[in-house]
C-alpha cells in the first residue's frame, strides 16, 4: 500500500489526459536529446557534468560561482571528515561541490527519487572520482513507505497530476542517520515537502547539526500542507540562530520578525547555538 502525506493515503486515481501526454512527451523529449559531458568552474572548483536533458542544459551548462551556503558553513560543521545529507540532489551537482568540501575521509548521502536524475547523479559521481558520496534513489518524506511522486525532471511530491505519475520509496531523514550516521550537515532542497522533511528529523534536530533548506513558499509549500511559521518552528530561536537569503542575495542575513523576504521562495540556514558559534 502507498504511504501517505500528512496521514492520508495516496491510492489516488490516474492522473488526467493532459498530465499523461505531458509525461509522454516529457520522456520523448529526454529520450531524443543527445547527452554530453561538459566541465565548469563550480564555486571555484572544476567538475565534469554528464548532461543529458534540457533542464540539466539550462541548470548545469555554465560556470557557477559558489554557494553561499557552502561558503557560510565551511570550516565549521562542513569541514574534512564530515557527513551531509543532501535532500533532493538533484543529478548530484551540489553533492558534487559538498564532497569537496568533506574530502576523501567524509560522506555525501544524496537523496534522488527520480530515476532519470538519480542516475546522472551516480554519472556525476563516477565522472569525478567522489566516492564519498552515496546515491540513494528515494524522496525524503515524514515516514517511510511509498509515496506518489510526479513525472517532472524537478518532480515534488504530490498526486503527479501536472507530469505523471511514480511510486517511489520514501525514507525519513531520522532513517539515514540510523543507517549512515548522524549527519554534521542536511541539505534540503524537496520542492515544497521542507514540513515532510523536518518532520522525519527530530532525532537529527535535537543532534548538533546545522540545517540548509530551501523553503518553497508559493510554489509547492501551502500545496502539501506546509507553512513558512512550521518550518521555522523545527529551528527555535534558543537552538538554533537563523539566517536567511533570497535567491539573488550572495550572502545570509539574520532572520527578523515580519521579514518581507519570507513572503517568497527563500533560503533558510539554521545553525546549531554551540561553543562553535
Amino acid at each position: 500500500m502507498i504511504s501517505v502525506l500528512r496521514g492520508h493515503v495516496l491510492g489516488l486515481p490516474p492522473g488526467p489526459l493532459a498530465g499523461r501526454l505531458r509525461s509522454w512527451k516529457l520522456r520523448r523529449l529526454v529520450g531524443g536529446y543527445p547527452p554530453r559531458v561538459v566541465s565548469h568552474d563550480y564555486g571555484g572548483r572544476r567538475l565534469q557534468v554528464y548532461v543529458s536533458d534540457p533542464l540539466a542544459e539550462g541548470w548545469y551548462d555554465h560556470d557557477w560561482a559558489e554557494l553561499p551556503e557552502i561558503a557560510a558553513l565551511r570550516g565549521a560543521t562542513l569541514r574534512p571528515g564530515a557527513r551531509v545529507f543532501d535532500a533532493g540532489a538533484h543529478q548530484g551537482v551540489v553533492a558534487a561541490m559538498l564532497a569537496r568540501e568533506v574530502g576523501p575521509s567524509g560522506q555525501i548521502v544524496a537523496v534522488e527519487p527520480n530515476p532519470h536524475n538519480a542516475a546522472a547523479a551516480r554519472r556525476n559521481r563516477d565522472l569525478n572520482q567522489l566516492s564519498q558520496i552515496e546515491v540513494l534513489q528515494a524522496a525524503v518524506s515524514d515516514r517511510p513507505g511509498r509515496v506518489v511522486f510526479n513525472e517532472g525532471l524537478n518532480g515534488q511530491l504530490d498526486d503527479g497530476g501536472a507530469y505523471g505519475r511514480l511510486v517511489v520509496d520514501a525514507v525519513t531523514l531520522d532513517e539515514m542517520a540510523r543507517r549512515f550516521g548522524t549527519p554534521d550537515v542536511v541539505f534540503i532542497d524537496v520542492e515544497g515537502a521542507e514540513c515532510l522533511a523536518l518532520d522525519g528529523a527530530a532525532d537529527i534536530l535535537g543532534r548538533d547539526a546545522d540545517f540548509f533548506v530551501e523553503v518553497h513558499v508559493g510554489c509547492g509549500l501551502e500545496k502539501l500542507g506546509g507553512t513558512v511559521d512550521e518550518v521555522l518552528r523545527h529551528f527555535p530561536e534558543d537552538r538554533f540562530t537563523r539566517l536567511v537569503r533570497a535567491e539573488a542575495d550572495s550572502t545570509f542575513r539574520p532572520l527578523s520578525a515580519g521579514d518581507p523576504l519570507l513572503q517568497d521562495r527563500f533560503f533558510l540556514l539554521a545553525r546549531r547555538r554551540t561553543a562553535r558559534t
